[in-house]
């Protein structure tokens, strides 16, 4: 089974890794708003927001196709692209997810072939 973001394959030209961020309640200790360490208790701020990273190598044969590939994911950061779902290569499913955000990692490097390290950092957004 593939990965995939809106069933498009992102992430298949090379090596990946999804890993699951915080979840839960949102806290937050009352003496960290007063200032006082003395005062007790934890106020609670609804569910955390869904984050899922996507850490790995885009491969390709050449540096003008390794763009080919890093540009497909960047376009699905921009603010008009709707969300979809994000499936990880063991059938994991995240839907009405959104890219947050793509950061290559290190510089493109010459071989065999041209790679390129990424984060991508993908969630669902709860509304205010």
């Amino acid at each position: 089974m593939a990965s995939s973001f809106k069933g498009l394959n992102l992430f298949g030209s090379g090596p990946h890794r999804f890993v699951v961020g915080k979840q839960g309640r949102r806290l937050l200790s009352l003496s960290t708003i007063s200032g006082v360490v003395t005062d007790s208790g934890t106020l609670e701020f609804g569910d955390r927001e869904t984050r899922v990273e996507v850490r790995g190598r885009l491969v390709a044969a050449s540096e003008s196709a390794l763009w080919v590939l890093r540009d497909a994911i960047v376009a699905q950061g921009v603010s008009t692209v709707g969300s979809g779902v994000l499936e990880d290569q063991y059938g994991h499913q995240w839907s009405t997810m959104k890219l947050l955000s793509f950061e290559p990692k290190g510089s493109v490097v010459h071989g065999r072939t041209v790679s390129l390290g990424y984060v991508a950092w993908f969630g669902v957004l709860l509304s205010g």
